[in-house]
């Protein structure tokens, strides 16, 4: 609205204006927070500001507005006054913002967010301001780039890759890996490298960028594979990208190894020798010849066929089975019959050089009849292959032997030759009828085929020979076995997600599918640890903290397939290893202690007490003091803090020191404590007085000052606190013509007059004051002599002064404060008033009236004395002895009265 007004009230202004528009260009960083200065319009601008060089008055107010609040304008605050543009609440996202697309812009309003720049990884923020007044209408607009930090770790598309490599691969093949690693963040903090965690000497990684600065990584085959040696390798890829410091991302990658036709058919013996009577009846079993390929599928398949190089007559006399290899006899054997034959077999494998067999077969032509061997199979049997379940109990029956001669001449034994656990036996109550079984159970695991013959022969010797082959099928009866059931693994906390712990092997001796084996987590493993149900892979997908867990324990199970299935189980047991990624943590941040002044050098002041979550030497702890280190020491070990020298808490009161932590890990991680440590009072110094100064000043007291009136006051200070700086005052001895006259107060040491001064009174008045603390255990005092001179004037200063030199004699006595009662007071009054009673009486006996009210008047004036005292108990410690006034400091200080 405020531009279509422009537009209407001054349309020439209005195009002066639009050929004045400017742009600005700014950068900052993605996921700023909230008032960090992009830029002042006005400065970039060189717009005149209030203090340029045009007065304030005639500069009309410059205003900043966005000209729309669109999608830009919600990253941005700007200063309508100041022109100043801040970044907002908002946090700016580069991914989300610019999403990487053929130079699409997003707008919002006359605000856009592009990614159009001729740099494929820069984005615009694209505001429009508007410049006001009219004098300086400008549209300004403003591209902020917005720059890239690394702050998206490189993820692949899908935790597991698997690739399949040839066995005949040769060395350097290339082969792409199909799902790369994607990283939002762009440039260097892209992702830069592969590589892989245990390349097992045959493998590496290549990355190769294209045009658009895709990196693709490959798989280099690094030497030569044989799938019959390792059908498989696992391992785990890790990408990282190029910021500071790095991320990385990792998945589990699986590499298989196909089969090609690289092993033909053998056979175990290059010649079979082989026995046949002349008289063998059709479809006898000659031989059977078997070849082995180690490869798999279609390049293991062996058919046999006979050489070119025997004759027509042997293969029409001997049948080949091409899958089998079996021979049997085809055609009757009469006496034109060869007695030697030479079979020449072929194992022929695809692609393959044919391996070779020579049968040698040797007819023996009979003039009697053999016995005769007649089975009679009781268990399943496919072509002379008798089929066994293992685990069959004991005495299992397989087939009923018939033994008979066929001329009824001869008579006719039997016997079981070959090696097994089976029995040929009688069959009572009936004539030459033998029964074949087992002795024992029979196990597949052990031995899958046996060959067995049932050997005849009558009295004149002939022999006839049944072979009976015993093919044991397998049954589920055996469970996984793991290579190892306590499993010992550790690694260091603060893994990557997804790491790669161990790769679990379980063996079955079952076959087919019974043998097939799964891995499984037991109930009790954490949930982020992932066991891969067909390779074992064991992984931890989460990072492991060992301060939080140091050992985890749990089970994991190998189950066949079975039925019903068998498993086993094994006990996994991870040890995290420490890194120094905890600093020394003190139980308090600030501690405090309190401690008596006059502390012994190196006593113990507290105990520092301070923890570290590692182990070993990332826990170990050494502390020192950063601050006050000529004063003050800490013992490593304990914690113990101790002051090097005793304090004075009137010196310095207390103490604030820096005590940092540092453990003993690489790098070393440290931390710091403040200490405060406050000096409690002692009773260490007595009262110091400050007035009088000296014990040589005096104070001239008028003989007319008023009872009650002060006269001077004794000032003390004492260093010490508390208790120990509370003080009073006392006079413990007096020397003067009527030393009771003066007064003390125990708490201000103000001194007063008590009575009236007579004549008789002139004189000097030495006090003794006695000054102490109330400190514990045992109070300290000082002591200060209060020279009083009552006079009308000083008229011989000298005079004075010799007085104060010559060491007076006063007896120090303080007695306990004694309550006086009523009692007291009339033994007082009548010890001091009767003396003067009787002088009285004697001098005059006509004015005995007038003597006794002036008694009487000074009695009183006593007892008030004494009552006064008695109110002002003055608390004082008995002292004994006399006072070394030289020893004190005398200095005559004129003092006039107050």
């Amino acid at each position: 609205h405020l531009l279509l007004f422009l537009l209407f009230v001054g349309p020439f202004n209005c195009f002066a204006s639009y050929s004045r528009a400017t742009e600005l260009f700014y950068s900052l960083n993605e996921g700023l927070p909230a008032g960090v200065l992009i830029g002042s319009l006005a400065r970039d601008l060189r717009l005149p500001t209030a203090g340029g060089q045009h007065p304030a008055s005639l500069q009309p107010p410059l205003s900043f507005t966005l000209a729309s609040h669109g999608l830009g304008g919600q990253y941005v605050q700007l200063d309508n006054r100041s022109g100043e543009l801040h970044t907002s609440a908002v946090e700016i996202d580069r991914e989300a913002l610019c999403v990487e697309s053929s130079g699409a812009m997003i707008f919002g309003g006359s605000a856009a967010v592009s990614s159009s720049s001729p740099s494929p990884e820069s984005c615009l923020l694209l505001l429009d301001v508007l410049v006001l007044p009219q004098e300086y209408f400008r549209l300004v607009k403003v591209k902020i780039a917005i720059r890239d930090v690394n702050d998206n770790a490189p993820r692949f598309p899908v935790p597991h890759i698997r690739l399949s490599v040839p066995e005949n691969a040769p060395v350097n093949t290339r082969l792409a890996i199909e799902h790369p690693a994607l990283d939002p963040d762009m440039g260097t903090n892209g992702v830069q490298t592969y590589r892989l965690r245990d390349n097992y000497g045959v493998f590496t990684l290549d990355v190769e960028e294209n045009e658009n600065g895709e990196r693709t990584p490959y798989l280099i085959v690094m030497g030569a594979l044989d799938r019959e040696t390792q059908d498989e390798y696992v391992t785990v890829i890790v990408a990282e990208d190029g910021g500071t410091p790095p991320l990385m991302g990792s998945a589990t990658l699986t590499i298989g190894i196909s089969d090609i036709n690289d092993n033909c058919p053998q056979f175990n013996n290059s010649q079979l020798n082989v026995t046949l009577y002349g008289n063998s009846s059709l479809g006898t079993h000659v031989a059977t010849v078997h070849a082995v390929d180690m490869d798999l599928g279609s390049n293991a398949q062996i058919t046999y066929s006979y050489s070119q190089k025997v004759p027509q007559p042997s293969r029409d006399l001997f049948h080949l089975n091409e899958s089998t290899g079996a021979i049997t006899l085809s055609t009757k054997v009469d006496g034109d019959t060869p007695k030697l034959h030479r079979l020449i077999i072929l194992g022929n494998g695809p692609g393959c050089i044919p391996a070779v067999i020579t049968v040698l077969v040797t007819i023996i032509k009979v003039m009697m009849r053999p016995p005769e061997v007649v089975p009679r199979f009781i268990a399943n049997e496919v072509e002379g292959v008798v089929y066994l379940k293992e685990l069959e109990p004991i005495n299992t029956p397989i087939a009923f032997f018939t033994i008979k001669d066929p001329d009824e001449k001869y008579k006719v034994s039997c016997y079981l030759d070959g090696d097994g656990p089976f029995r040929l036996s009688p069959y009572k109550p009936y004539n030459n009828e033998y029964l074949l079984e087992t002795t024992k159970p029979l196990d597949f695991e052990t031995q899958q085929l046996y060959e067995i013959s049932v050997v005849a022969w009558n009295s004149e010797g002939f022999h006839v020979k049944k072979v009976i082959k015993v093919q044991v099928l397998d049954d589920n009866d055996n469970s996984p076995v793991f290579s190892e059931q306590l499993i010992e693994l550790s690694i260091e906390e603060n893994n990557v997600p997804n790491a790669f712990l161990t790769k679990l092997h379980a063996t079955d001796a079952d076959s087919g599918e019974r043998g097939q084996v799964s891995y499984f987590l037991g109930p009790d493993a954490p949930s982020y640890f992932s066991l891969d149900k067909t390779t074992g892979v064991l992984t931890v997908s989460t990072q492991l903290d060992r301060e939080e867990k140091e050992k985890y324990r749990y089970t994991v199970k190998a189950v066949d397939s079975g039925f019903p299935p068998r498993e086993s189980i094994a006990t996994v047991t991870i040890t995290v290893l420490d890194k120094n990624d905890n600093s020394p943590r003190f139980i308090n941040k600030d501690f405090s202690f309190f401690v008596p002044e006059n502390f012994p050098g190196f006593g113990e002041i507290g105990v520092i007490s301070v923890t570290d979550a590692d182990a070993g030497q990332n826990g170990w702890v050494a502390l020192s003091v950063l601050n006050g280190s000529d004063i003050f020491v800490i013992d490593t070990g304990k914690g113990v803090l101790r002051a090097k020298v005793s304090l004075d808490r009137e010196q310095q009161s207390s103490y604030v020191l820096w005590i940092e932590a540092v453990d003993g890990g690489d790098p070393a991680l440290s931390s710091t404590a403040k200490i405060t440590i406050l000096l409690l009072d002692i009773n260490d110094n007595p009262p110091l007085v400050l007035f009088p100064q000296s014990n040589m000043s005096y104070l001239l007291v008028l003989p007319s000052t008023l009872p009650g009136s002060p006269i001077t006051e004794v000032y003390a200070v004492d260093k010490d606190t508390g208790m120990n700086a509370v003080i009073a005052y006392s006079i413990i001895g007096r020397r003067g013509p009527r030393p009771e006259s003066f007064r003390i107060d125990p708490k201000t040491g103000n001194i007063t007059l008590e009575e009236s001064l007579m004549q008789n009174d002139y004189g000097l008045y030495r006090l003794l004051v006695k000054v102490s603390d109330h400190g514990y255990p045992e109070p300290l005092h000082s002591t200060v002599m209060v020279n009083l001179f009552v006079n009308d004037t000083v008229s011989n200063e000298s005079y004075i002064e010799s007085l104060l030199r010559k060491e007076p004699d006063i007896s120090v006595e303080e007695k306990q404060p004694q309550i006086s009662i009523e009692p007291s007071h009339k033994k007082v009054e009548s010890a001091s008033c009767m003396p003067t009673l009787v002088a009285l009486s004697i001098i005059s006996l006509g004015s005995i009236a007038l003597v006794t009210g002036m008694g009487i008047y000074i009695c009183l004036r006593k007892g008030k004395k004494h009552h006064r005292a008695d109110e002002n108990l003055e608390v004082q410690i008995p002292l004994n002895g006399r006072i070394n006034l030289h020893m004190l400091e005398k200095k005559p200080v004129e003092i006039s009265n107050i």
